[in-house]
């Protein structure tokens, strides 16, 4: 336990971009492969499981290949400057070559031998290169590769920038409105240009993406207008042609040759996958309605899979039929995030603002999304400069079985769009189904809502905080009629002070006591009542964060300020108890126990604070969590408990808590790494699949499944003690397999199944025995009284071993009688 408490830090819990690069097929179609954060993620393309996690760069992922000369291996390079072989399929690491330079991106040829395609970046940060690399032969795991050839200059760093053509023998390069095209047997390069926005009629001429025939001399490049040109003769600047595609209205964000090149596909804003069949204008197909902007387009190398990467962080696994026969989703990186993070009491998942309008519930131990819930419940425009409705904030409350939500559109200052929904969880359908809608329950923006979750609450009570002044109380009452028993939410109180604005508002843990912040002024109402109990003026600034305490520290109001105060009141008192200069961004109480949880910022990073109201001085203390500011963090209650005996430690043994960097990077505090948390029927996928459903599978199936039972029955018989093995067991299968209406009398069986469970002297079963050695097992049985007495001898050390225990054995008459009977055929009792 010690040790898992030094090896306690801060780990990329999951959440990170899988539409960073493109995604790449394993050979046999099997496995996907996308990068994530500072990991490859390996997914199955039927069953979408993550099977493996190969981590061990230190830094972002920038490029994944399969190793062309061995296709079970990956090459992977990173901003860490190294670039690393994998064996996927086992996720073990085999070599990694240091190279020393940041890497941008990879690209691997099968007739360059032991050299692979980088970009790096030159003395000036706009300016990048495309050089090869050769990677030295070694029997060491890590090896300095420093031999750099250049190939291209002034090249854009994005991967769909740069495509090899033709088996190898070229290299185009797009940026901006140059076209570069580099022969490698001529070391020739041929530069195209298209006119440049100075002409308006022009002026979305930018290459966007580039793509190269497999077998062809041609080359298809993406532009901002929506354009796509295929280029031929290019070897000859004077005699090129090219002829365009246009379908799309926007820019083409990634293009792809199909394996045979007899189809180009493209994507990008419309969400539509485009298959040009021979590219033609008049020969395509579409895929439409796949639920954001293509960003990435990814092939096969059997050719019999597409696959999509989505703005949304979403991966879709596509058959060469253009139906979609997959999803891998991710966790949705919305551009802000106004819900902050929830926990949903019901499946323990993150809830958060997902897709435009959306709330996804993302599971954080499988880091996948298990579903969206559609608040808004309208179509959303992809268009700029349009102002959309906002999913702002959300609540949970009765353990799950309401969810409040709050959406907004402001177009202009005084013409403010406000609706509030409460939401009912529905057990039929297991999921939630609108119960009541609220047009403008306040006049101005909602700043925030709680629920009362005490245990002894009897009717069900939400809180509205608004910058109109007021706090608004909602209950739920009955809205029965003639036609159905219903219930609603109606407004029961409404409450002020000051005509101040009010900021934030929190439940007491019994449900008792509601605080509510105006400004720099927090006010404690009674919540039967209604009635102002007391109030707190701490003239530090604006209350940005306001919790009460918990279990033995449920006495008292934590608060902290936007001038960095954190304030800590005695509510039997009525007066402060401590106070802190300490600039929080963050406040989270754990559900579990006493402790609160608080990051500040600092010029160097975030900072995190535990401690408990009752003393100031923090349980713990890490600094630098994170070099950017972290904005929402959450407990979530663990499933089995930890037992951290270490006093700094103890905070994280009923809880788990998870941080949202800025760039919505999502962290946590671990001892275990994401490939310890994949479940065994995860990785066991990888054996399950590498077999084909064949008539030689099983076949070869079962023989292996022989050997190695072979093998375990002879590591079984080198232990000491041999434990018996319920499988394979004559006695057993007889008893599970056998119908009932044909089985013997129970008394028949019951002596030979007991003696199966009991430990045995002999190796072989009755069922090993064949039956061509009936006249050898008489012939034993006519054997000495030397050999009987040494039996004899052999039985009562093992009941001795056994202690009370008692072996009882069916005789050779017994045993020879059950095959017998076992040979029986009753078939024709199922005629009758």
């Amino acid at each position: 336990m010690v040790e898992e408490e030094k090896n306690l830090r801060v780990v990329r819990c999951g959440g990170s971009e899988l539409n960073f690069r493109r995604a790449v097929f394993s050979a046999d179609s099997k496995y996907i492969f996308c990068v994530s954060g500072d990991f490859i993620k390996v997914y199955s393309t039927a069953t979408e499981e993550c099977v493996h996690i190969l981590q061990g760069h230190r830094q972002l992922v920038t490029g994944i290949q399969l190793n062309p000369n061995n296709h079970l291996q990956l090459y992977s390079c990173s901003f860490d400057g190294t670039i690393k072989l994998w064996d996927y399929i086992d996720g073990i690491l085999i070599k990694t070559f240091i190279v020393g330079r940041k890497l941008h991106a990879l690209f691997t040829l099968a007739c360059a031998e032991d050299s692979v395609f980088v970009i790096i970046n030159k003395e000036k940060p706009d300016i990048f290169q495309l050089v090869s690399l050769k990677l030295p032969r070694s029997s060491s795991q890590e090896i300095e590769a420093k031999e750099l050839s250049f190939v291209l200059d002034y090249i854009n760093q994005s991967p769909k920038c740069i495509a090899f053509g033709n088996e190898g023998q070229y290299v185009a390069a797009v940026r901006d409105f140059y076209l570069s095209v580099y022969f490698f047997k001529k070391k020739t390069t041929s530069r195209f240009t298209l006119s440049s926005s100075r002409n308006k009629k022009h002026a979305k001429n930018n290459f966007t993406c580039v793509a190269c025939h497999p077998k062809e001399d041609c080359i298809a490049t993406g532009h901002k207008d929506g354009k796509i040109r295929l280029w031929r003769n290019f070897d000859d600047e004077k005699k090129y042609t090219y002829t365009c595609l246009h379908w799309h209205h926007d820019l083409v964000m990634d293009l792809a040759f199909s394996v045979t090149g007899s189809s180009l596909l493209s994507g990008g804003r419309e969400s539509v996958l485009v298959e040009w069949r021979e590219a033609t204008e008049k020969n395509k197909e579409f895929l439409p309605r796949l639920g954001a902007a293509i960003v990435h387009i990814s092939v096969s190398p059997a050719g019999d899979l597409f696959c999509t990467s989505h703005s949304d962080n979403k991966i879709i696994i596509i058959h060469r039929n253009l139906e979609a026969s997959a999803v891998i989703q991710g966790l949705v990186k919305d551009s802000n995030i106004f819900t902050g993070l929830m926990i949903d009491p019901r499946t323990k998942a993150l809830v958060l603002n997902g897709k435009p309008g959306h709330l996804q519930f993302y599971s954080l131990q499988s880091d996948k999304q298990l579903y969206n819930l559609d608040i808004i419940q309208q179509e959303y425009i992809n268009d700029y400069g349009l102002i959309q409705i906002e999913l702002t904030k959300a609540a949970f409350g009765c353990y799950g079985s309401w969810l409040a939500t709050v959406e907004q559109r402001q177009e202009k200052e005084t013409e403010l769009e406000l609706q509030m929904k409460l939401w009912m969880y529905n057990k039929k359908t297991q999921g939630f189904v609108l119960n009541t809608k609220i047009n403008m329950p306040h006049e101005d923006h909602i700043t925030d809502l709680c629920f009362c979750n005490a245990e002894k609450s009897e009717n069900p009570t939400l809180v509205t905080a608004s910058r109109d002044g007021h706090f608004k109380v909602w209950i739920l009452t009955d809205d029965s009629d003639i036609y159905r028993k219903a219930v609603g939410w109606t407004c029961d109180f409404v409450g002020s002070y000051h005509k101040y604005q009010a900021t934030n508002c929190c439940f007491s843990e019994d449900g008792s006591l509601l605080a509510v912040s105006f400004e720099e002024i927090v006010t404690i109402w009674d919540s039967e009542t209604w009635e102002l109990k007391c109030t707190f003026c701490q003239r530090a600034g604006k209350i940005r964060h306001l919790c009460f305490g918990r279990l033995t520290c449920s006495r008292y109001l934590l608060g902290a300020t936007e001038n960095g105060i954190l304030c800590c009141w005695n509510l039997l008192s009525c007066a402060l108890e401590w106070s802190a200069k300490l600039s929080v961004r963050v406040m989270e109480p754990d559900p579990n126990s006493e402790n609160v949880a608080a990051v500040s910022q600092s010029p160097v990073g975030s900072d995190l604070f535990v401690f408990k109201p009752s003393e100031p001085r923090p349980l713990y203390i890490q600094k630098n969590i994170s070099r950017e500011e972290v904005q929402w963090g959450v407990f979530v209650p663990r499933d089995v408990p930890e037992s951290f005996t270490s006093e700094a430690y103890q905070w994280l043994n009923r809880s788990q808590f998870y941080f949202l960097t800025k760039s919505q990077s999502l962290l946590t505090f671990s001892t275990t790494s994401p490939e310890e948390k994949l479940t065994p029927t995860s990785k066991q996928l990888l054996a399950e699949e590498s077999l084909p459903t064949t008539p030689f599978y099983f076949i070869l199936g079962k023989h292996r499944q022989q050997q190695q039972d072979e093998k375990l029955n002879k590591a079984l018989e080198n232990e000491l003690v041999q434990l018996p093995l319920t499988e394979n067991i004559p006695a057993i299968s007889e008893l599970l397999q056998t119908p009932a209406h044909v089985l013997p009398s129970a008394s028949f069986l019951c002596s030979m199944f007991v003696n199966s469970l009991l430990l045995s002297t002999k190796t072989e079963s009755a069922e090993e025995v064949p039956d061509d050695a009936d006249m050898e097992e008489e012939k034993e049985s006519d054997d000495s009284d030397e050999e009987n007495n040494f039996t004899e001898e052999v039985q009562d050390t093992n009941t001795t071993d056994l202690g009370e225990d008692i072996i009882h054995q069916l005789s050779k008459s017994e045993e020879k009688e059950l095959r017998k009977l076992r040979k029986v055929d009753y078939s024709w009792i199922a005629a009758l």
